[in-house]
């Protein structure tokens, strides 16, 4: 079952005054949205690499070996296999593989999470299913970013005698 597309605008007429102009293009947070979405609609399937994506809806099945993105959300029959890093997560569907939230992982009453997955604050609905590994991170979401690289003590040279 496919859907119309969307009827063309009508040319602005003489007079037509614009629609006012929101300052959304300012704000450094994008809403839902307004960010680049990829939806794998239900009975859909994609394999490869997925780039680009702020928002990933997986409705049908998704296998990839490394995506970023800032939000995923597997929906209710939906099947996400390889391994994913993202900001935030929503989870009503099936992820096998390895998955890596930065910021909130929700597993709903018919999720299911298989492999591993890291996150920074877990929400697990009655019914939702963890199988395999999860750890929390608990460093700091700014210090992890902010955080240098450790660095080697340096023995203090010493002059050789002449």
């Amino acid at each position: 079952m496919a859907r119309a597309p969307f009827p063309p605008a009508p040319p602005p007429g003489p007079g037509a005054v614009p629609p006012p102009r929101t300052g959304m293009a300012a704000s450094p947070r994008k809403d839902s949205a307004e960010r680049r979405t990829l939806v794998v609609g239900r009975g859909i399937s994609v394999q490869g690499t997925i780039q680009d994506a702020e928002r990933l809806v997986v409705e049908g099945t998704v296998e990839s070996t490394m995506i970023h993105a800032h939000e995923l959300q597997v929906a209710h029959g939906g099947i996400f296999r390889g391994e994913v890093e993202v900001e935030d997560a929503d989870l009503a569907g099936t992820i096998d593989g390895t998955l890596t939230v930065r910021g909130s992982l929700t597993i709903r009453s018919t999720g299911r999470l298989l492999g591993k997955a890291k996150c920074r604050r877990l929400q697990v609905e009655d019914g939702g299913q963890v199988t395999g590994q999860l750890e929390m991170i608990t460093t700091p979401a700014s210090a992890a970013a902010e955080a240098p690289a450790p660095e080697t003590p340096v023995a203090p040279e010493v002059p050789e005698p002449i």
